[in-house]
């Protein structure tokens, strides 16, 4: 046998040679530990790690029916929410000792159902945030592969949630406290599970208020679905506006400036999210704080507890929300 040299990587049949030890022996230090004496497994990766071996993921996912590899799915990977919960997720995945993949769906129920069917062999689970697919869709997809959801909650699956009830209610207690009484909700894709809570839980502080609160929409997630939604609010006579999240909230604000509006003197402007940039905008925007990057986190340790076992079912995690107060609300004109 050759030796391992400065032009060759070693191989696992280096390592076997060099530790005494048969190669499928190291192969089961790598792969399945618990399947080798602890003395031989920690001999085996001393000799490894001597020789610069690092262990191929094709042959160990081969050797243990695990790929220590999962996806993650966002809808819009542009958005910077997602950014935190693609922070959040990387740094649990490292820890984990897993690779972390990243798939955009680009807001669309099918290319994210396709992303599914197509890394499912790949990977040993998906977190899936803010998903676009129904619940029975998701409940069947996880059956094959463990799923755990971000901003997203389905029976049946571990799922990490903002606590949309408790943050509608600060956003409505602090528009009644200015004097408004009654908004108007822009909301974002019909499809969105977190939208739907947000207007619901709109819808229910404003009746504890007596305000009249009315939705509009649907309407693109992002900046450029603004403009229209700034013209419909105009139109309305409103002077208050909760948006669906903080992008669609900046690009509205930039419209309402070009038609004239001022902000807050003529309407209040409140978003969702609180992304980089919510507070570099003019004016700087009010808007709902989630904690995106422990999400992210959390998720990544929900899957890690169903792959094992091939679970789906897990608890639902509610993290708590607060209202950030900015430049874009003000006292209800007269």
């Amino acid at each position: 046998m050759t030796a391992a040299g400065p032009d060759r990587r070693p191989t696992l049949a280096d390592v076997a040679a060099k530790a005494g030890v048969a190669s499928s022996t190291v192969s089961r230090a790598f792969s399945r530990p618990q399947r080798v004496n602890r003395q031989t497994r920690e001999h085996v990766l001393a000799v490894a790690e001597r020789l610069g071996y690092v262990p191929n993921p094709a042959a160990q996912a081969l050797e243990s029916g695990r790929t220590r590899t999962i996806a993650l799915l966002v809808p819009d990977i542009t958005n910077p929410f997602f950014s935190g919960v693609i922070k959040g997720a990387e740094r649990a995945a490292a820890n984990a000792g897993l690779t972390l993949v990243l798939g955009d769906t680009a807001e669309n129920s099918t290319t994210e159902a396709h992303l599914i069917q197509r890394l499912e062999r790949a990977v040993d689970g998906f977190v899936v945030s803010a998903s676009r697919l129904t619940d029975d869709e998701l409940r069947t997809a996880a059956a094959r592969t463990p799923i755990a959801l971000v901003n997203r909650a389905t029976s049946g699956l571990g799922c990490v949630v903002a606590d949309y009830d408790t943050g509608t209610q600060q956003i409505v207690d602090h528009l009644a406290s200015l004097g408004h009484r009654s908004f108007v909700f822009v909301g974002g894709p019909a499809e969105s599970w977190s939208g739907a809570r947000r207007w619901h839980g709109l819808q229910a502080a404003a009746a504890r208020h007596g305000m009249g609160a009315r939705r509009f929409g649907p309407y693109l997630p992002t900046l450029t679905g603004g403009p229209a939604a700034a013209d419909a609010v105009i139109g309305s006579g409103t002077a208050a506006v909760v948006c669906h999240n903080d992008m669609l909230a900046i690009g509205m604000m930039r419209r309402l400036v070009e038609r004239g509006r001022r902000i807050p003197e003529d309407l209040s402007v409140v978003g969702f999210d609180n992304v980089f940039g919510a507070e570099f905008c003019h004016p700087t925007l009010t808007t709902l704080a989630e904690r995106t990057e422990d999400a992210g986190m959390r998720a990544v340790e929900l899957l890690g507890l169903q792959v094992p076992a091939r679970q789906v079912e897990g608890p639902t995690r509610v993290l708590p929300t607060h209202l950030v107060v900015r430049e874009s609300t003000g006292r209800a004109p007269h």
